[in-house]
């Protein structure tokens, strides 16, 4: 039986979901049939836009850029960890992720399916589950450094709060009254780790729905994803057009 191909990607479109505070993505015409004999898009987005991978610079500047990691890192055989039906925001732990981390091994992408893709686009999609440090931690012991997630982040992301800058700027001020400490608390942990792994990790975000992939594993037929990215230099990541190869 031949392979099937997946697209695990996001349309690239004006507008689109954008992590909280990076570019927004616009799409224009800057040369037509009609004017110039030919048609050219023209494009503003983000690094960190839509379907996307992280490269070790995302989080620390003495780390290796986009362009500094080996072709291996973006693609291999896939392990699906099955995080489907998890509460908003839960913390995955090294626990829920044994089963998968069982079948991984060096050279194995884990991918995260956390269900989190069918809330794109809503406000939903920001209160996705999330991995601990000590899952983080579990995964490098594991010898992964490529891991996928059909979410928004492999982090908490933060809640943008009410829309008022009024009340949001009184809840600050409370919070900060009653907890002094929050300000200390380290940010980006479980990237800090994937990225951070001997030899730099790569971490890819805002993948589809990855069901095909979970049958096609329950069915014990090989899986492989590619997640070549564009080739921008010196970059903390950028684009790609993920895809799974399944059997």
């Amino acid at each position: 039986m031949a392979a099937t191909l997946v697209d695990l990607t996001h349309q690239v479109t004006t507008a689109m979901p954008v992590y909280p505070g990076d570019p927004a993505v616009l799409l224009e015409p800057a040369l037509t049939t009609a004017t110039a004999g030919v048609n050219v898009l023209a494009l503003h987005l983000g690094s960190q836009s839509g379907t996307h991978v992280d490269a070790p610079y995302h989080v620390d500047v003495t780390w290796p850029t986009l362009d500094g990691l080996p072709l291996e890192r973006f693609t291999g055989p896939a392990v699906v960890a099955d995080l489907r039906g998890l509460e908003p925001r839960t913390a995955v732990t090294p626990e829920l992720l044994a089963p998968a981390l069982e079948r991984a091994a060096e050279g194995t992408v884990l991918l995260l399916a956390t269900g989190w893709a069918r809330h794109w686009g809503t406000d939903a999609y920001l209160a996705h589950p999330s991995l601990t440090p000590a899952a983080a931690e579990a995964i490098v012991a594991a010898g992964v450094r490529t891991v996928g997630v059909d979410a928004l982040s492999v982090d908490p992301t933060p809640d943008p709060g009410p829309g008022d800058p009024a009340v949001a700027a009184l809840l600050a001020d409370l919070t900060d009254e009653h907890d002094p400490d929050t300000a200390d608390e380290p940010s980006l942990a479980a990237h800090r780790v994937l990225l951070g792994a001997s030899g730099g990790g790569v971490i890819a975000e805002n993948l589809t729905d990855l069901r095909p992939l979970l049958a096609a594993q329950e069915a014990g037929l090989p899986v492989e994803v590619s997640l070549f990215p564009v080739r921008l230099v010196a970059a903390d990541g950028a684009p790609v057009r993920a895809v799974a190869r399944l059997g």
